[in-house]
């Protein structure tokens, strides 16, 4: 159903909201009411006669046919006669109510739902992804009706090899891994956590093309230690504390083996795992499986797009951000992402070593500026320590407002999920930086996390800044006619075209070329002119051919680095003969689009 029919709306460019072109059929096993269970291939009422009297379904369905526009326009009513209706609650209340109307949809009908989603993508994002996501994780377990993916848990050592053939897709191509540790700014939501790998996964169908067939969010559930969770009646998951050390590692070694046993050419995402957990998986497993980590390379790169357009938006070349102060709040695994994929980049504009271009970056988590004093550094925060003698005027565990006071940075990023911690004494300093055009970039999620809100960055920080977030905020009416623009620098813009780049080009590892090509093409994606209004990111409007541009801007890297062993019936030589202009169309090419294919049943 899904292969024949992606390849038909795709190739028309996306730009018809309903297309004319008649899919190739698609061969199922399934007749009767199984069929109407099945959101893969239930119509609802969108079966035609001839298609009911052959799959069994006649009398089982109301007598009118309903067509694919019907229904599309039918949700979308209900869909805002549920915004009319809860105009006024709180937001959280509005938010689930809208969640669980998309959910029910994707429970039952896979292709509507999709093609809902793509279609009012800017609308819909932040229901199925961030922030309501966070606020569905909190609540997963009284929200619980079906299960979706698939649960490894502790309980299951030894087993992972052969539950890995439950999955009833015989092939799947992008998997999304949590062990719910860190979800978002919220901590350690056990077993709940499973809605993030979902979250992600539509995002990636939506933005990216990938076959909803071939998708598989996982929860590898460990354990909590978050003891509200064990005490509540209706948690789900493991009821122990989480495994550490070695067990711990025995599981998550264990998954993969599976994995890549069954499905060689998978990518797994690793989502949302706590520091130490995340700098550890992605080194013991980046050479040997094609995986990476998002919170620490999707962030870096959604941010390293952030930066280089800063360098733009102040009027200066590219090759000025060797000289930008840049001040992280925020140690975690995000931060030190952040900071890595900066110092890389300056260090190969500049071409001076890593280690030589690493003082123009300042680190503070929450004891204050981590320098070469303090005891006890976390092995991954070391190398941004600083020396003393360099950071003149400060000291070990200087506090934000000290250290913005006296380095007055260029940009001011904060991925530490303290809401609010940028308050007013920090932003008015920001005002003395040594930019004419500085950057405050508040990029914790969810919501209530953000380092600031945007109207506060303006308000304080004066109208001359460059305003990025993580969560969704309105754009601020500054008067005169003038505007302060929110960037929203969410991963988004880039994990679903790093997913889709690796996959059509068949590379077997995600490198950091590959990283830093989707970094740079986000960045240069924006028109000097957006850029020098503020305009650091693209509307989400255009989700699908900005990640069709990622896309294959990966592509070529893993090309140029002889990783691409090619995809389908496209080989490596034909990858390396395609021009710019032929992987954009090659990756656009492989995309999913959602229609209604004609189904014959065969036993």
């Amino acid at each position: 159903m899904w292969r024949l029919a992606r390849f038909t709306a795709s190739s028309l460019g996306l730009s018809r909201r309903f297309s004319t072109a008649i899919p190739g059929p698609c061969i199922v096993h399934k007749r009767g009411a199984d069929i109407l269970h099945d959101p893969w291939f239930n119509k609802d009422t969108g079966f035609p006669l001839t298609e009911r009297d052959r799959l069994g379904l006649r009398g089982l369905l109301p007598p009118r046919v309903i067509s694919f526009e019907q229904q599309y326009a039918r949700f979308m009513e209900s869909y805002r006669s549920l915004e009319k209706n809860t105009q006024g609650q709180p937001d959280s209340v509005v938010s689930l109510a809208k969640w669980r109307i998309l959910n029910r949809l994707h429970d039952r009908n896979e292709t509507l739902y999709y093609r809902v989603l793509i279609d009012n993508i800017k609308n819909f994002a932040p229901i199925i992804y961030t922030p309501t996501v966070g606020l569905v994780c909190q609540n997963y377990s009284g929200l619980f009706r079906r299960p979706r993916g698939m649960y490894f848990s502790a309980k299951d050592k030894g087993e992972m090899m052969s539950m890995i053939y439950n999955w009833p897709s015989e092939q799947v191509d992008m998997i999304v891994l949590t062990d719910g540790s860190r979800i978002l700014g919220l901590g350690d939501l056990g077993v709940q956590g499973i809605g993030i790998p979902i979250g992600k996964l539509d995002m990636y169908v939506a933005a990216a093309g990938i076959n909803p067939q071939r998708i598989l969010p996982v929860m590898l559930d460990v354990g909590t230690n978050n003891q509200k969770l064990l005490e509540d009646r209706l948690y789900l998951g493991l009821r122990q504390p989480r495994l550490e050390g070695e067990e711990y590692l025995s599981i998550v070694d264990e998954f993969m083996e599976a994995v890549f046993t069954r499905w060689p050419k998978a990518i797994v995402q690793f989502e949302d795992f706590q520091m130490k957990w995340a700098f550890e998986t992605l080194q013991r497993y980046r050479k040997k499986f094609c995986m990476f980590n998002d919170d620490i390379q999707g962030t870096a790169g959604v941010a390293l797009a952030g930066l280089l357009g800063t360098v733009r938006a102040q009027g200066r070349p590219l090759s000025d951000f060797v000289h930008q102060k840049i001040v992280v709040v925020g140690a975690g695994s995000a931060g030190l992402g952040v900071l890595n994929a900066a110092v890389q980049a300056v260090s190969r504009m500049s071409g001076n070593s890593e280690a030589a271009v690493k003082n123009q970056f300042f680190l503070i988590d929450k004891d204050g500026l981590i320098t070469k004093e303090r005891k006890n550094i976390d092995p991954a925060a070391m190398p941004f320590a600083k020396d003393l003698k360099d950071v003149e005027g400060l000291r070990e565990g200087a506090n934000l407002l000290e250290v913005v006071k006296k380095v007055k940075p260029h940009v001011l990023l904060g991925l530490s999920g303290v809401g609010g911690i940028f308050n007013e004494e920090v932003l008015r300093a920001m005002r003395e930086s040594d930019s004419p055009k500085p950057a405050i970039f508040a990029m914790s999620n969810p919501t209530m996390n953000a380092e600031c809100t945007a109207a506060d960055a303006f308000k304080y920080a004066g109208e001359n800044i460059v305003f990025a977030s993580g969560s969704p905020f309105q754009n601020i009416d500054l008067g005169n006619g003038k505007v302060g623009h929110v960037n929203q620098a969410n991963n988004m813009y880039l994990f679903p075209g790093i997913g889709l780049g690796t996959l059509v080009s068949g590379a077997r590892i995600i490198t950091d070329g590959m990283l830093q090509a989707a970094a740079e093409c986000l960045a240069s994606y924006m028109t000097d002119e957006e850029v020098q209004r503020g305009i650091l990111y693209p509307s989400i409007d255009s989700i699908r051919h900005i990640t069709a541009e990622v896309g294959a801007a990966v592509l070529r890297a893993a090309v140029a680095e002889n990783l691409a062993e090619g995809h389908g019936d496209v080989g490596p030589k034909e990858l390396r003969n395609m021009s710019k202009e032929e992987t954009v169309h090659y990756v656009t090419r492989n995309m999913w689009f959602p229609v209604y294919s004609p189904l014959v049943h065969e036993k």
